[in-house]
Protein backbone atom coordinates (compact mmCIF):
# COMPACT_ATOMS: atom_id res chain seq x y z
CA UNK A 1 0.00 0.00 0.00
CA UNK A 2 1.47 3.64 -1.25
CA UNK A 3 1.10 6.58 1.33
CA UNK A 4 -1.31 7.90 -0.75
CA UNK A 5 -3.77 5.06 0.16
CA UNK A 6 -3.99 5.52 3.72
CA UNK A 7 -6.24 8.74 5.02
CA UNK A 8 -4.72 11.68 6.36
CA UNK A 9 -3.37 11.66 9.34
CA UNK A 10 -6.06 14.08 11.14
CA UNK A 11 -8.76 11.90 9.41
CA UNK A 12 -7.55 8.83 11.05
CA UNK A 13 -7.21 9.78 14.19
CA UNK A 14 -11.01 11.27 13.89
CA UNK A 15 -12.29 8.27 13.33
CA UNK A 16 -10.00 6.02 16.29
CA UNK A 17 -10.91 8.81 18.78
CA UNK A 18 -14.89 7.65 18.47
CA UNK A 19 -16.29 6.02 21.84
CA UNK A 20 -12.66 6.05 23.59
CA UNK A 21 -11.38 6.25 26.94
CA UNK A 22 -7.66 6.38 26.92
CA UNK A 23 -5.25 7.02 24.77
CA UNK A 24 -1.74 6.59 25.76
CA UNK A 25 -0.54 8.76 23.89
CA UNK A 26 -2.03 10.80 20.63
CA UNK A 27 1.56 12.12 19.81
CA UNK A 28 2.67 8.98 19.56
CA UNK A 29 -0.23 7.59 17.35
CA UNK A 30 0.11 10.55 15.12
CA UNK A 31 3.86 9.65 14.74
CA UNK A 32 3.00 5.81 13.44
CA UNK A 33 0.33 6.87 11.57
CA UNK A 34 2.48 9.72 9.80
CA UNK A 35 5.22 6.99 9.27
CA UNK A 36 2.90 4.52 7.88
CA UNK A 37 1.40 7.11 5.61
CA UNK A 38 5.12 7.68 4.05
CA UNK A 39 6.27 4.40 4.17
CA UNK A 40 3.22 2.41 2.76
CA UNK A 41 3.21 0.03 6.00
CA UNK A 42 0.35 -0.68 7.88
CA UNK A 43 0.16 -0.27 12.05
CA UNK A 44 0.09 -4.06 13.66
CA UNK A 45 -2.86 -3.34 15.70
CA UNK A 46 -3.19 -6.11 18.38
CA UNK A 47 -6.39 -6.77 20.93
CA UNK A 48 -6.55 -9.85 22.34
CA UNK A 49 -9.68 -11.95 23.57
CA UNK A 50 -9.89 -14.54 26.59
CA UNK A 51 -12.37 -17.76 24.98
CA UNK A 52 -13.97 -17.66 28.25
CA UNK A 53 -17.41 -17.89 27.44
CA UNK A 54 -18.95 -19.82 24.08
CA UNK A 55 -20.90 -16.38 23.03
CA UNK A 56 -19.88 -12.77 22.33
CA UNK A 57 -21.99 -10.37 23.01
CA UNK A 58 -22.57 -6.54 22.04
CA UNK A 59 -20.83 -5.34 24.64
CA UNK A 60 -18.20 -7.33 23.07
CA UNK A 61 -18.27 -5.61 19.97
CA UNK A 62 -17.28 -2.05 20.95
CA UNK A 63 -13.94 -3.49 20.96
CA UNK A 64 -14.05 -5.59 17.82
CA UNK A 65 -15.82 -2.42 15.99
CA UNK A 66 -12.53 0.01 16.99
CA UNK A 67 -10.34 -2.90 15.45
CA UNK A 68 -12.92 -2.38 12.16
CA UNK A 69 -11.95 1.32 12.34
CA UNK A 70 -8.15 0.50 12.12
CA UNK A 71 -9.28 -2.08 9.81
CA UNK A 72 -10.84 0.08 7.01
CA UNK A 73 -8.17 2.31 7.42
CA UNK A 74 -5.49 -0.20 6.05
CA UNK A 75 -4.41 -1.54 9.38
CA UNK A 76 -3.23 -4.92 10.35
CA UNK A 77 -5.83 -5.98 12.61
CA UNK A 78 -4.69 -9.46 14.88
CA UNK A 79 -7.87 -11.01 16.34
CA UNK A 80 -5.25 -13.06 19.49
CA UNK A 81 -7.56 -15.49 20.77
CA UNK A 82 -5.41 -15.84 24.54
CA UNK A 83 -6.13 -19.92 24.84
CA UNK A 84 -2.95 -19.68 26.97
CA UNK A 85 -3.94 -17.06 29.46
CA UNK A 86 -7.97 -17.92 29.43
CA UNK A 87 -6.61 -21.22 31.63
CA UNK A 88 -4.93 -18.83 33.85
CA UNK A 89 -8.19 -16.24 34.45
CA UNK A 90 -7.93 -12.61 33.81
CA UNK A 91 -8.31 -10.95 37.73
CA UNK A 92 -9.26 -7.52 35.67
CA UNK A 93 -12.51 -6.10 37.65
CA UNK A 94 -12.69 -9.18 39.57
CA UNK A 95 -13.09 -8.74 42.90
CA UNK A 96 -12.39 -12.94 43.26
CA UNK A 97 -9.72 -15.21 41.62
CA UNK A 98 -11.52 -15.65 38.48
CA UNK A 99 -12.40 -19.63 37.68
CA UNK A 100 -9.82 -21.10 34.96
CA UNK A 101 -10.87 -22.80 32.61
CA UNK A 102 -9.82 -26.71 30.93
CA UNK A 103 -8.30 -26.77 27.23
CA UNK A 104 -11.18 -28.31 26.08
CA UNK A 105 -13.33 -25.25 27.30
CA UNK A 106 -10.84 -23.14 25.71
CA UNK A 107 -10.73 -24.85 22.22
CA UNK A 108 -14.60 -24.77 22.14
CA UNK A 109 -15.24 -21.76 22.85
CA UNK A 110 -12.38 -19.93 20.36
CA UNK A 111 -14.25 -22.13 17.73
CA UNK A 112 -17.56 -19.66 18.12
CA UNK A 113 -15.69 -16.66 18.69
CA UNK A 114 -13.60 -16.96 15.10
CA UNK A 115 -17.30 -17.32 13.77
CA UNK A 116 -18.80 -14.55 15.55
CA UNK A 117 -15.93 -12.08 15.15
CA UNK A 118 -16.50 -12.16 11.12
CA UNK A 119 -19.89 -10.18 11.61
CA UNK A 120 -17.88 -7.20 11.73
CA UNK A 121 -14.57 -8.13 10.55
CA UNK A 122 -13.18 -8.44 7.22
CA UNK A 123 -12.91 -12.07 6.61
CA UNK A 124 -9.67 -12.06 3.93
CA UNK A 125 -7.83 -9.09 6.16
CA UNK A 126 -8.18 -10.11 9.79
CA UNK A 127 -5.33 -12.40 11.18
CA UNK A 128 -6.30 -14.71 14.09
CA UNK A 129 -3.48 -16.14 16.37
CA UNK A 130 -3.03 -18.08 19.42
CA UNK A 131 -0.84 -16.53 22.19
CA UNK A 132 -0.09 -20.26 23.21
CA UNK A 133 2.14 -20.04 20.54
CA UNK A 134 4.79 -18.20 22.08
CA UNK A 135 3.61 -18.97 26.37
CA UNK A 136 3.49 -21.96 25.48
CA UNK A 137 7.47 -22.55 24.33
CA UNK A 138 8.18 -20.17 27.31
CA UNK A 139 8.69 -22.53 29.68
CA UNK A 140 9.35 -22.70 33.98
CA UNK A 141 12.70 -21.00 33.22
CA UNK A 142 11.49 -18.32 31.05
CA UNK A 143 7.80 -17.42 33.32
CA UNK A 144 10.48 -17.15 35.74
CA UNK A 145 12.69 -14.57 33.69
CA UNK A 146 9.52 -12.85 32.57
CA UNK A 147 8.14 -12.73 36.42
CA UNK A 148 11.93 -11.21 37.54
CA UNK A 149 10.89 -7.83 35.17
CA UNK A 150 8.38 -6.45 37.20
CA UNK A 151 8.03 -6.17 40.91
CA UNK A 152 5.23 -6.94 43.61
CA UNK A 153 5.13 -3.22 44.50
CA UNK A 154 3.99 -2.06 40.93
CA UNK A 155 1.84 -4.77 40.95
CA UNK A 156 0.04 -3.77 43.82
CA UNK A 157 -0.62 -0.33 42.18
CA UNK A 158 -3.68 -2.63 40.17
CA UNK A 159 -6.78 -0.75 41.80
CA UNK A 160 -8.43 -4.69 42.11
CA UNK A 161 -5.72 -6.36 43.82
CA UNK A 162 -5.13 -3.33 46.07
CA UNK A 163 -9.10 -3.50 47.02
CA UNK A 164 -8.54 -7.21 47.27
CA UNK A 165 -5.86 -7.68 49.62
CA UNK A 166 -6.81 -4.49 51.75
CA UNK A 167 -10.34 -6.15 52.60
CA UNK A 168 -8.34 -9.21 53.06
CA UNK A 169 -9.80 -11.03 50.02
CA UNK A 170 -7.59 -14.10 48.42
CA UNK A 171 -4.86 -13.18 45.33
CA UNK A 172 -3.47 -16.14 43.94
CA UNK A 173 -0.24 -15.97 42.87
CA UNK A 174 -0.71 -16.83 38.95
CA UNK A 175 -2.93 -13.92 38.80
CA UNK A 176 -0.46 -11.79 39.40
CA UNK A 177 1.25 -13.51 36.14
CA UNK A 178 -1.49 -12.57 34.24
CA UNK A 179 -0.48 -8.87 32.90
CA UNK A 180 3.01 -10.15 32.16
CA UNK A 181 1.95 -12.82 30.23
CA UNK A 182 -0.34 -10.04 28.30
CA UNK A 183 2.35 -7.66 27.50
CA UNK A 184 4.76 -10.87 26.53
CA UNK A 185 1.93 -11.09 23.69
CA UNK A 186 2.55 -7.47 22.57
CA UNK A 187 6.27 -8.39 22.63
CA UNK A 188 5.88 -11.39 20.25
CA UNK A 189 3.95 -9.65 18.04
CA UNK A 190 5.80 -6.63 18.17
CA UNK A 191 2.63 -4.64 18.10
CA UNK A 192 2.00 -0.73 16.97
CA UNK A 193 -1.53 -0.63 19.25
CA UNK A 194 -3.09 -2.86 21.95
CA UNK A 195 -6.95 -2.34 21.63
CA UNK A 196 -8.86 -3.19 25.09
CA UNK A 197 -11.90 -2.55 27.17
CA UNK A 198 -10.99 0.44 29.94
CA UNK A 199 -11.14 -2.18 32.95
CA UNK A 200 -7.43 -3.75 30.83
CA UNK A 201 -5.67 -0.70 31.03
CA UNK A 202 -2.99 -1.53 33.85
CA UNK A 203 -2.39 -4.76 31.93
CA UNK A 204 -1.93 -2.51 28.40
CA UNK A 205 0.51 0.01 30.45
CA UNK A 206 2.53 -3.06 31.43
CA UNK A 207 2.78 -4.24 27.97
CA UNK A 208 4.29 -0.62 27.03
CA UNK A 209 6.70 -0.85 29.47
CA UNK A 210 8.49 -4.42 28.73
CA UNK A 211 8.09 -3.34 25.51
CA UNK A 212 10.92 -0.50 26.31
CA UNK A 213 12.92 -3.08 28.04
CA UNK A 214 13.17 -5.15 25.43
CA UNK A 215 14.63 -2.08 23.16
CA UNK A 216 10.93 -2.05 21.47
CA UNK A 217 9.18 0.85 20.22
CA UNK A 218 6.48 1.00 22.51
CA UNK A 219 2.59 0.44 21.53
CA UNK A 220 0.07 2.69 21.75
CA UNK A 221 -2.79 1.80 24.51
CA UNK A 222 -6.53 2.63 23.24
CA UNK A 223 -9.18 1.60 25.50
CA UNK A 224 -13.04 1.60 24.79
CA UNK A 225 -15.94 1.75 27.70
CA UNK A 226 -16.92 -1.08 29.02
CA UNK A 227 -20.87 -0.89 27.73
CA UNK A 228 -23.80 -0.69 29.89
CA UNK A 229 -26.38 -3.90 29.67
CA UNK A 230 -29.92 -3.80 28.90
CA UNK A 231 -30.85 -3.31 32.70
CA UNK A 232 -29.53 0.67 32.26
CA UNK A 233 -26.95 -0.23 35.40
CA UNK A 234 -24.18 -2.79 35.16
CA UNK A 235 -21.35 -3.50 32.72
CA UNK A 236 -23.02 -5.86 29.67
CA UNK A 237 -22.54 -9.47 31.05
CA UNK A 238 -24.54 -13.11 30.63
CA UNK A 239 -23.77 -13.69 34.47
CA UNK A 240 -26.07 -10.91 35.10
CA UNK A 241 -28.90 -11.18 32.76
CA UNK A 242 -28.57 -8.15 30.97
CA UNK A 243 -26.53 -9.13 27.40
CA UNK A 244 -27.37 -9.14 24.23
CA UNK A 245 -25.66 -11.61 22.24
CA UNK A 246 -24.07 -11.54 18.85
CA UNK A 247 -26.24 -14.67 17.70
CA UNK A 248 -29.35 -13.89 19.46
CA UNK A 249 -32.63 -14.79 17.54
CA UNK A 250 -33.74 -11.57 15.75
CA UNK A 251 -36.61 -10.89 18.00
CA UNK A 252 -34.25 -11.10 20.62
CA UNK A 253 -32.05 -8.71 19.77
CA UNK A 254 -34.76 -6.20 18.46
CA UNK A 255 -37.28 -6.85 22.01
CA UNK A 256 -34.15 -6.43 24.09
CA UNK A 257 -33.11 -3.36 22.52
CA UNK A 258 -35.86 -1.92 22.59
CA UNK A 259 -36.25 -2.88 26.43
CA UNK A 260 -33.48 -0.40 27.19
CA UNK A 261 -33.64 3.42 28.75
CA UNK A 262 -33.99 6.79 26.53
CA UNK A 263 -31.11 8.35 28.22
CA UNK A 264 -28.95 4.46 27.44
CA UNK A 265 -29.63 4.64 23.62
CA UNK A 266 -27.59 7.57 22.96
CA UNK A 267 -24.90 5.68 23.94
CA UNK A 268 -25.49 2.69 22.19
CA UNK A 269 -25.78 4.49 19.05
CA UNK A 270 -22.31 5.81 19.54
CA UNK A 271 -20.93 2.43 20.39
CA UNK A 272 -22.98 -0.10 18.50
CA UNK A 273 -22.91 1.53 15.29
CA UNK A 274 -21.13 3.82 12.91
CA UNK A 275 -23.84 6.29 12.36
CA UNK A 276 -21.94 10.51 12.40
CA UNK A 277 -22.00 11.57 15.76
CA UNK A 278 -22.76 15.02 14.31
CA UNK A 279 -26.55 13.24 13.17
CA UNK A 280 -26.76 11.41 16.78
CA UNK A 281 -26.24 14.72 18.55
CA UNK A 282 -28.92 16.08 16.16
CA UNK A 283 -31.31 13.31 16.40
CA UNK A 284 -31.00 13.72 20.28
CA UNK A 285 -31.25 17.05 19.95
CA UNK A 286 -34.99 17.03 18.26
CA UNK A 287 -36.20 13.98 20.76
CA UNK A 288 -35.08 16.75 23.84
CA UNK A 289 -37.28 18.86 22.38
CA UNK A 290 -39.94 17.26 21.21
CA UNK A 291 -40.14 17.05 17.58
CA UNK A 292 -39.22 13.32 17.56
CA UNK A 293 -40.54 10.02 19.86
CA UNK A 294 -37.67 8.72 21.57
CA UNK A 295 -39.65 5.23 20.55
CA UNK A 296 -38.87 5.81 17.03
CA UNK A 297 -35.49 6.68 17.51
CA UNK A 298 -35.06 3.04 19.10
CA UNK A 299 -36.82 1.50 16.88
CA UNK A 300 -34.20 2.52 14.40
CA UNK A 301 -31.72 1.23 16.78
CA UNK A 302 -33.65 -2.18 16.99
CA UNK A 303 -33.52 -2.68 13.27
CA UNK A 304 -30.07 -1.37 13.18
CA UNK A 305 -28.77 -3.80 15.45
CA UNK A 306 -30.82 -6.76 14.14
CA UNK A 307 -29.45 -5.81 10.55
CA UNK A 308 -26.01 -5.91 11.33
CA UNK A 309 -26.01 -9.19 13.05
CA UNK A 310 -28.93 -11.43 10.51
CA UNK A 311 -30.30 -9.56 7.39
CA UNK A 312 -32.68 -6.41 6.83
CA UNK A 313 -35.55 -9.08 6.38
CA UNK A 314 -34.96 -10.16 9.77
CA UNK A 315 -35.01 -6.72 11.08
CA UNK A 316 -38.93 -6.30 8.92
CA UNK A 317 -39.93 -9.58 10.85
CA UNK A 318 -38.56 -8.79 14.39
CA UNK A 319 -39.84 -5.69 14.08
CA UNK A 320 -43.62 -6.58 12.91
CA UNK A 321 -43.81 -9.29 15.33
CA UNK A 322 -42.67 -6.58 18.49
CA UNK A 323 -45.46 -4.44 17.08
CA UNK A 324 -47.87 -7.60 17.17
CA UNK A 325 -46.46 -8.32 20.65
CA UNK A 326 -46.30 -5.57 22.54
CA UNK A 327 -48.53 -2.96 20.59
CA UNK A 328 -51.33 -5.51 19.95
CA UNK A 329 -50.80 -7.43 22.94
CA UNK A 330 -50.46 -10.42 21.36
CA UNK A 331 -48.27 -13.76 21.60
CA UNK A 332 -45.20 -13.82 19.18
CA UNK A 333 -45.49 -16.56 15.82
CA UNK A 334 -42.69 -18.98 17.61
CA UNK A 335 -42.81 -19.57 21.33
CA UNK A 336 -40.04 -22.48 22.80
CA UNK A 337 -41.62 -25.57 24.41
CA UNK A 338 -40.12 -27.05 27.41
CA UNK A 339 -41.38 -30.32 28.34
CA UNK A 340 -40.10 -30.90 32.03
CA UNK A 341 -40.41 -34.09 33.82
CA UNK A 342 -41.85 -34.41 37.33
CA UNK A 343 -42.73 -31.41 39.68
CA UNK A 344 -40.35 -28.42 39.98
CA UNK A 345 -40.70 -25.33 41.88
CA UNK A 346 -41.56 -21.87 39.91
CA UNK A 347 -37.91 -20.56 39.60
CA UNK A 348 -36.84 -23.82 38.36
CA UNK A 349 -38.96 -24.00 35.60
CA UNK A 350 -38.08 -20.15 34.47
CA UNK A 351 -34.54 -21.35 34.39
CA UNK A 352 -35.00 -24.70 32.98
CA UNK A 353 -36.70 -22.67 30.38
CA UNK A 354 -34.48 -19.87 29.60
CA UNK A 355 -36.31 -17.41 31.13
CA UNK A 356 -33.85 -16.37 34.38
CA UNK A 357 -30.35 -16.80 34.47
CA UNK A 358 -30.24 -17.60 38.37
CA UNK A 359 -33.03 -18.65 41.33
CA UNK A 360 -32.15 -15.43 42.41
CA UNK A 361 -33.19 -13.77 39.72
CA UNK A 362 -35.76 -16.09 39.15
CA UNK A 363 -37.39 -15.49 42.56
CA UNK A 364 -37.20 -11.72 42.00
CA UNK A 365 -39.08 -11.85 38.56
CA UNK A 366 -41.92 -13.47 40.88
CA UNK A 367 -42.06 -11.55 43.58
CA UNK A 368 -42.12 -7.92 41.43
CA UNK A 369 -45.12 -9.47 39.43
CA UNK A 370 -43.12 -9.73 36.26
CA UNK A 371 -44.38 -13.06 35.75
CA UNK A 372 -47.26 -14.45 34.54
CA UNK A 373 -49.17 -18.08 33.52
CA UNK A 374 -51.84 -18.35 31.13
CA UNK A 375 -52.50 -14.78 31.47
CA UNK A 376 -52.26 -14.90 35.15
CA UNK A 377 -49.68 -12.96 37.50
CA UNK A 378 -47.91 -15.02 40.28
CA UNK A 379 -46.53 -13.90 42.94
CA UNK A 380 -45.54 -17.02 45.18
CA UNK A 381 -42.11 -18.70 44.30
CA UNK A 382 -43.12 -22.05 45.99
CA UNK A 383 -46.13 -22.63 43.63
CA UNK A 384 -46.08 -25.91 42.32
CA UNK A 385 -47.79 -26.68 38.45
CA UNK A 386 -50.02 -29.79 37.98
CA UNK A 387 -49.14 -31.95 35.37
CA UNK A 388 -51.26 -31.78 31.94
CA UNK A 389 -51.51 -32.36 28.47
CA UNK A 390 -51.61 -28.77 27.07
CA UNK A 391 -48.57 -26.74 27.86
CA UNK A 392 -48.62 -23.64 30.01
CA UNK A 393 -48.01 -20.27 28.76
CA UNK A 394 -45.20 -18.49 30.51
CA UNK A 395 -44.65 -14.41 30.15
CA UNK A 396 -41.78 -12.66 31.80
CA UNK A 397 -41.78 -9.10 31.81
CA UNK A 398 -43.62 -7.80 28.58
CA UNK A 399 -41.52 -9.58 26.04
CA UNK A 400 -40.49 -13.04 26.98
CA UNK A 401 -42.33 -16.07 26.43
CA UNK A 402 -41.94 -19.89 26.64
CA UNK A 403 -44.73 -22.97 26.71
CA UNK A 404 -43.87 -25.18 29.38
CA UNK A 405 -45.22 -29.03 29.03
CA UNK A 406 -45.65 -30.55 33.10
CA UNK A 407 -45.29 -34.24 32.29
Amino acid sequence: MSSGEFAPVDDQINLLRRGTVDLVDEEQLRAKLARSRETGKPLTVKTGFDPSTPDLHLGHTVLIRKMKHFQDLGHRVIFLIGDFTAMIGDPSGKNATRPQLSAEDVAANSETYQRQIFHLLDRETTVIDYNSRWLGELGSEGMVRLAGRYTLARMMEREDFRARFESNQSISLHELLYPLVQAYDSIALEADVELGGHDQIFNLLVGRDLMKEEGLEPQVVLTVPLLVGTDGVNKMSKSLGNAIAVEDPPQEIYGKTMSIGDELMWEWYLLLTDEPEEEIAERRGRVEAGELHPMAVKKELARHLVTEYHDEAAAEQAAAEFEKVFSGGGVPNEVPLFALAGSSTLPDILIAADLAPSKREARRLIQQGAVSIDGERVSDPAIELAGREEPYLFKVGKRRFARVRVE
